[in-house]
């Protein structure tokens, strides 16, 4: 992978306090940062897959030259080395870290430095903005910017997966909390129709990813996950239902690239879902643009680095 040509004069910018003294540590500071321009230039493997073969089934003349305008826009990027999308998003992590992973200590000082690093690197647009003065912070950090979600997992590995989503992504977004007697037709009613209103907003066509629990809060975050799921990815059960359900229901809209109408609207459906409380059943939405910039990175005991969904970075 291409970087900019200031990579060497920022390199050791990586070298701050959490790895200080720790070769190791600042060579995955400085890899991670790496990655995450790699990120922000290409789509993983499975969304790339998805777009050529949504492009190939394309009847309609005016959405076929849409995809072939993406599909350049690809190549632009990775020759050039430039994020595929102005808009990098605020860059979020979600880390699975093994209980018994020996550098748990370090690692959010690792991320934080990595996406400063990242930020002149590849570069990444400065989208960090006060809610209250509406000032922009100028550097992507601010409070929960990066912002980072944790789970500990049995094990001696972990798993960073970061997401670089533009704002337009959550513009149709939405969580609720139903009755049970509106369940489920009620939840696909709702996304449906957020889908046929808002759904242009967010550069289709769009991965979705839909929520299920017991309160607000934790459909939204598992809408969020959802996304980080390979597209063809099946569920469950009920979950695997609603997911062929709604990725039926929602092309029919004929919403097509860049809201052009076209033969297909969603690049795939993802349902996480949790136990609901007898008496509430939340749901949420959470959608993904055609250029979802999403990578994982693995980390072994001893801080080797493996890149499941981006093959070619290197």
């Amino acid at each position: 992978m291409k970087v900019a040509s200031n990579e060497k004069n920022n390199s050791g910018a990586a070298a701050k306090n959490c790895c200080e003294g720790t070769d190791k540590g600042r060579q995955t500071t400085f890899e991670l940062a790496r990655f995450l321009c790699h990120v922000a230039y290409h789509l993983p493997d499975d969304v790339k897959n998805r777009i050529v073969e949504m492009a190939g089934r394309e009847t309609n003349e005016a959405s076929k030259k849409t995809y072939l305008c993406m599909l350049e826009n690809l190549r632009l990027a990775h020759e050039l080395s430039r994020p595929l999308c102005q808009d990098t998003g605020i860059p979020t992590f979600y880390v699975k870290a093994g209980a018994d992973w020996p550098h748990l200590g370090i690692l959010k000082g690792v991320i934080e430095e990595a996406s400063a690093e990242a930020f002149a690197l590849a570069p990444l647009r400065p989208n960090a903005v006060d809610p209250f003065t509406n000032k922009n912070t100028g550097n992507n950090a601010g409070p929960c910017s990066p912002y980072i979600d944790w789970e500990i997992v049995p094990g001696d590995e972990a798993e960073i997966t970061v997401y670089l989503a533009g704002g337009g992504c959550s513009l149709p977004g939405f969580a609720a909390v139903l009755t049970p007697g509106e369940g489920i037709e009620k939840a696909k009613q709702l996304i449906i129709d957020k889908i046929l209103e808002k759904g242009v907003n967010a550069c289709p066509p769009l991965i979705i990813g839909v929520g299920i629990g017991a309160s607000a809060d934790v459909a939204a975050k598992l809408s969020k996950k959802a996304l980080l799921r390979l597209v063809g990815s099946s569920s469950q059960g009920g979950a695997a239902e609603l997911e062929k359900e709604l990725f039926e229901a929602l092309n029919r809209l004929g919403i097509g690239p860049g809201g052009i109408g076209g033969t297909e609207s969603v690049l795939g459906v993802n349902v996480i879902a949790g136990v609901r409380h007898p008496a509430t059943f939340a749901v949420a939405l959470s959608t993904g643009c055609w250029g979802t910039r999403r990578g994982t990175v693995r980390l072994d005991r001893d801080l080797n680095m493996t890149f499941p969904d981006h093959k070619e970075f290197s």
